[in-house]
């Protein structure tokens, strides 16, 4: 028996049903003919039969009609259990994974005494609560067919289970017999596996035995396991033979193939990269550049071709510095090798996790899109040292930031000439220098700052204020260290998503 936690991955079931013709030597020579073909594919396959104690499955009344189409099957083709324990026990020779559909209570003790490894749920008694009372006293793992159930019966079914702690899977069926190709409902897949996400979803098939589209769309589709009816020699409008079994799984290997890695994201080839190296744009110097120059945009243009080796269009971030450790003549290429890079997207991110750990247990939530920028006077790599992270709500006649200041950090002393600002502190207490005076303020406390006043301020634990004012403007922050000014990356900005609040920060 395969592991419980891939026992229905991949896996094709092979559905003899009444095929055997009532004749044990002929249900061993499907059961080995099936074998042949199976050897041949990498999947895992499992060899169903049908239980029926036909002694009390049909009313004694109605035992010897030939009129009713059901009743002269079950009694043309019957075995007794003794040979259907015998066929079961060809499965297992085979190597099959044995599986069985009880259609009484009765049958549900056979396939526990003859050690089967799954029970399967027929359509038919989707909600037959006897029986399915009397199987969830089985510790057999489950796969039930869907054919004519409505999603409440559905639904109904899957907790009944779940809620016993059963190993289930639910497989999509079309109860029409042979299914044509414009019932076939394959969506019913996806809408299977997104209302039941705790079960495997599947496919089980009435389809016409030279049908092999529908499962390349079943196995996109995210079904992860399969099931046809088999047979050889004479069989109904939808049993398959051996040589349509191996076209169907050929077809099955066929999307396999197509459909690629799951769960995990390909590595780029080196086909893939050297086409797409080819088609972008490259980094070439506007004019002559000196060695140890900080790059900026006004200092280079992207074109094609590139070269090996050289900076691409796709290399550039608002996270990334580059300066040169080599002169470059006006429209050279800038390559790697020349370049001294500096990735600050960790930095960004490290901080940004305390910013929001500090919002979070001040209880304060914000508008998720909202602008949102680091400001680093000295560096992004002196952040937590100098700098705050100002949160923009609204700026029209009136503007509202949010401002958060880490343990430790300072904001440089500058003036404002266009804006009038008022601080509120929300969490946290704020050392603030304004002018001459400097004091401490506390959550639930306010200080307004005129226009021209010097200001700076700080916290030792932390803190968030909201600054209330008149229109802000970008040009509109004089500081005292004119380096400041000067410094055109002194800030980061980005777009503040909500649930960063919740996330786990790496």
């Amino acid at each position: 028996m395969t592991d419980k936690t891939t026992m229905y991955q991949k896996l094709f079931v092979l559905e003899m049903a009444n095929n055997h013709q009532g004749d044990l030597a002929h249900g061993k020579q499907v059961i080995q003919q099936m074998k042949q073909v199976c050897d041949d594919f990498p999947f895992q396959f499992a060899f169903k039969l049908q239980y029926r104690n036909l002694k009390t499955f049909i009313h004694p009344d109605y035992r010897d009609r030939q009129d009713i189409k059901y009743v002269k099957r079950f009694r043309d083709t019957e075995l007794d259990e003794t040979q259907l324990l015998e066929l079961k026990q060809a499965i297992d020779d085979a190597g099959f994974i044995s599986m069985c559909t009880p259609f009484d209570e009765d049958s549900v003790d056979w396939i526990e005494r003859h050690g089967f490894d799954i029970l399967k749920i027929a359509s038919c008694s989707l909600t037959d609560w006897p029986l399915l009372e009397r199987i969830a006293q089985s510790s057999l793992p489950l796969v039930m067919s869907t054919a004519g159930a409505t999603m409440e019966e559905i639904e109904n079914v899957v907790q009944f289970f779940l809620h016993r702690h059963k190993q289930l899977a639910v497989m999509h069926c079309v109860g029409e017999y042979p299914t044509p190709r414009q019932n076939l409902q394959l969506g019913q897949i996806s809408l299977l596996k997104q209302r039941f996400p705790e079960v495997t979803v599947g496919y089980s098939t009435h389809e016409d035995p030279n049908e092999t589209e529908a499962v390349k769309m079943a196995v996109a589709m995210g079904a992860q396991l399969f099931e046809k009816h088999v047979g050889v020699g004479e069989l109904n409008a939808y049993s398959a033979n051996p040589e349509q079994v191996r076209q169907w799984l050929l077809s099955a290997q066929e999307a396999y193939a197509m459909l690629g890695l799951e769960g995990e994201r390909v590595a780029v080839t080196e086909t893939e990269l050297t086409t797409l190296n080819s088609l972008r744009r490259a980094v070439f110097a506007k004019q002559d550049l000196t060695a140890g120059k900080a790059l900026q945009t006004e200092d280079f243009y992207l074109a094609i071709p590139s070269q090996p080796g050289q900076l691409l269009a796709n290399d550039l971030s608002k996270y990334k510095q580059f300066e040169l450790k080599a002169a470059v003549k006006a429209n050279e290429p800038l390559l790697l090798e020349q370049l001294e890079i500096t990735d600050t997207r960790d930095m960004v991110s490290a901080s940004l996790s305390k910013v929001c750990a500090l919002l979070r247990d001040a209880g304060i939530a914000i508008a998720d899109g909202v602008n949102c920028q680091l400001s680093h006077h000295y560096g992004i790599e002196k952040f937590e040292e100098t700098g705050a992270t100002i949160i923009d709500v609204v700026n029209r006649e009136y503007c509202k930031k949010i401002l958060v200041l880490l343990p430790g950090q300072n904001h440089p002393v500058h003036a404002h000439h266009k804006k009038e600002e008022t601080f509120n502190v929300l969490s946290g207490e704020l050392q603030l220098q304004l002018g001459d005076e400097q004091g401490t303020i506390k959550a639930g406390e306010m200080v307004t700052v005129e226009r021209g006043v010097k200001h700076a301020f700080s916290s030792e634990t932390g803190a968030i204020f909201e600054e209330l004012s008149t229109t802000h403007y970008t040009d509109d922050s004089y500081y005292d260290d004119k380096t400041i000014n000067q410094n055109s990356r002194r800030k980061t900005n980005l777009i503040f998503r909500a649930d960063w609040l919740t996330m786990e920060w790496a």
